[in-house]
């Protein structure tokens, strides 16, 4: 890294919600009226073009190439940001101890795409450092009374609703898979 400073990387989110704006169930568990095969495929295509992976100690991404997957994993474990003792691909950061740049030069890359992928604290933690697109993907499926994606979803407010609060708007919205009623939308900075 040439002794220069790495550039910002971009933030993106990824996440299926339920009806409700909720992405596990109330014990954190994945629902399976979650796992929407056409979303999976976006997922993992996605997470396949991202220079890491961000995520709570109780998250991750699945899929094939999980192990070979740079990563950031949240945690009030550690009192800075260190390597990981299990995995060499990974950094450990607590958030309240240290900013999100030492985290990022921790991990050794240049510059690149985040995709940040839960769960809620992680989210909103996002939503403070600014993302640069939030893809989240709307599923027919009923999850009540579950975890939901940003702090404050639930009790009529929506996750949408949060994303504006954080100058987040509406960019694009397509439908990933009809016979489920399964809707990606991609949501950017205002202005931007």
């Amino acid at each position: 890294m040439n002794g220069v400073a790495p550039r910002r990387p971009r933030l993106v989110g990824f996440a299926i919600v339920s009806r409700e704006g909720m992405i596990a169930r109330s014990d954190g568990s994945f629902p399976p009226e979650l796992r929407i095969p056409a979303d999976q495929t976006f997922y993992q295509d996605a997470l396949d073009k991202a220079s890491a992976i961000a995520h709570g100690r109780h998250s991750s991404e699945g899929g094939p190439r999980r192990a070979a997957r740079r990563r950031i994993v949240l945690t009030r474990r550690v009192e800075r940001v260190v390597t990981d003792p299990g995995n060499p691909n990974a950094v450990l950061w607590n958030p309240a101890a240290a900013p999100f740049d030492e985290t990022w030069m921790k991990l050794g890359l240049d510059d690149g795409t985040i995709a940040v992928v839960g769960g809620t604290d992680v989210f909103g933690l996002f939503l403070n450092l600014g993302y640069d697109a939030f893809f989240l993907t709307r599923a027919a499926a009923s999850v009540p009374r579950g975890r939901p994606v940003f702090p404050g979803v639930g009790d009529g407010t929506t996750p949408e609703d949060v994303l504006g609060r954080y100058g987040m708007v509406l960019r694009s919205s397509r439908v990933l898979d009809e016979a489920t009623g399964t809707v990606l939308e991609e949501w950017g900075p205002k202005g931007a």
